[in-house]
C-alpha cells in the first residue's frame, strides 16, 4: 500500500508541472503589465522599467518559468502584486475557510444523495422514486444565488423579525452556525448528482444473484440493503463524491460572495480582476494539488470498501 501511495505521489509531479506551465503561459501572454499595476498608472516609465527588471519580466519566457519553478521548490510562490505580501501567506489565510465550506457541503450532498438514492432504488417506479428524482432535478436546476438569498430572507431576516433573533447568520465565517446555510446551498446541487448515481448503482446491485440468495435465506430487508447491497454499490458513489468535492473547491465563488466568506473563490476572482498574476498562479496550483490528493484519497477508499482492490494494490 505504501509503495502504491509513493508511486501515485510521484506521478502527481508531471501533472502539477503541466498545470504550472499552462497557467504561467496564460498569465504571461495576458495583456497588461504587472510592473505598471504594482506602481500605478502615473508612475514614470523609467521607474516602471526598473521594476520590470527587478521582477524579471524582461527575461525570456523560459527563463521566467524556470525561475518560477525554482521558487516552487523553496515553497516561494512570489509576492502578491496588490498587497505586497507573500502569495503563500495570502493563500493560507483563505484556504481553511474554503476547505471547511467544501467539506461541509460534500457531507450534506452525500447525506441527502445517498439516502434519497437508496429510497428511490428500493421503491422503484413509486411515488418515493418519483419524488426523489424530482428533488434531484430541482437541486440541479436551482441557482445557488437564488437559494442563498431565499435562505437569508427566511432564516435571518424573517426569523429575526418574527422571533427576535437570527437563527443562522447571513454573513461571516466564524462558528458552526455560520457554516449551515452556505453548506446547504452548495450541497443541494451536488446532492442531485449523488442521488442519481446512488439510485442507478443500487438498482444494478439489487438485481445480482447474491442479493436474491441473501433474501432467500430470510435475512432482514434492512440487512440486505445496508450491509450487502449498499457497500457494493458505493464504488461509483465514492468516485462521484470525490469529483464533486473537487468542483466544490473551485466552484464556491458565488456562495462565498453571497455569505461574505473570505475563501479562495473570492480571492481568485479579485486576483483575476486586478491582474495579480502571481496570486492567480499560486491559487490554481493549490487547487491542482488538492484535487490530486482527493483523487488519491478516493483510490484508497476503494481499498477500504472492496478488499479485492486492496490485494491489487499490494
Amino acid at each position: 500500500m505504501l509503495k502504491y501511495i509513493a508511486k501515485r505521489l510521484i506521478s502527481m509531479v508531471p501533472v502539477l508541472v503541466g498545470v504550472t506551465f499552462i497557467v504561467f503561459a496564460i498569465m504571461h501572454f495576458t495583456p497588461g503589465d504587472p510592473a505598471t499595476l504594482l506602481l500605478g498608472e502615473e508612475a514614470p516609465p523609467a521607474e516602471v522599467e526598473r521594476m520590470r527588471e527587478r521582477m524579471g519580466l524582461n527575461d525570456p519566457f523560459i527563463v521566467q518559468y524556470g525561475n518560477f519553478l525554482m521558487g516552487l521548490f523553496r515553497l516561494d510562490l512570489g509576492i502578491s502584486l496588490t498587497s505586497g505580501r507573500p502569495v503563500y501567506n495570502e493563500i493560507m489565510n483563505r484556504l481553511p475557510a474554503t476547505i471547511r465550506l467544501s467539506a461541509a457541503a460534500i457531507l450534506v450532498a452525500i447525506f441527502i444523495g445517498v439516502i434519497a438514492g437508496i429510497i428511490a432504488s428500493t421503491r422503484q417506479y413509486t411515488v418515493f422514486d418519483g419524488g426523489a428524482m424530482f428533488i434531484a432535478l430541482l437541486g440541479v436546476s436551482m441557482p445557488n444565488f437564488w437559494l442563498g438569498l431565499m435562505m437569508i430572507l427566511l432564516f435571518s431576516v424573517f426569523w429575526n423579525n418574527t422571533f427576535g433573533y437570527v437563527l443562522f447568520p447571513s454573513s461571516g465565517f466564524g462558528t458552526l452556525r455560520h457554516l449551515v446555510m452556505p453548506a446547504i446551498v452548495l450541497g443541494t446541487a451536488h446532492a442531485a448528482f449523488i442521488t442519481r448515481i446512488t439510485r442507478s448503482s443500487m438498482l444494478e446491485v439489487l438485481r445480482q444473484d447474491y442479493i436474491r440468495t441473501a433474501r432467500s435465506k430470510g435475512l432482514n430487508e434492512r440487512v440486505v440493503i445496508y450491509i450487502h447491497a449498499l457497500r457494493n454499490a458505493l464504488m461509483p458513489v465514492v468516485t462521484m463524491a470525490g469529483l464533486r468535492f473537487g468542483v466544490l473547491l473551485g466552484g464556491s465563488v458565488v456562495t462565498e460572495q453571497i455569505f461574505a466568506i473570505p475563501g479562495m473563490g473570492r480571492l481568485l476572482v479579485e486576483s483575476v480582476r486586478s491582474q495579480n498574476y502571481t496570486l492567480v498562479q499560486g491559487i490554481i496550483l493549490t487547487y491542482a494539488i488538492i484535487f490530486s490528493l482527493v483523487n488519491l484519497a478516493v483510490d484508497l477508499l476503494y481499498a477500504a470498501i472492496d478488499p479485492r482492490i486492496k490485494v491489487q494494490y499490494k
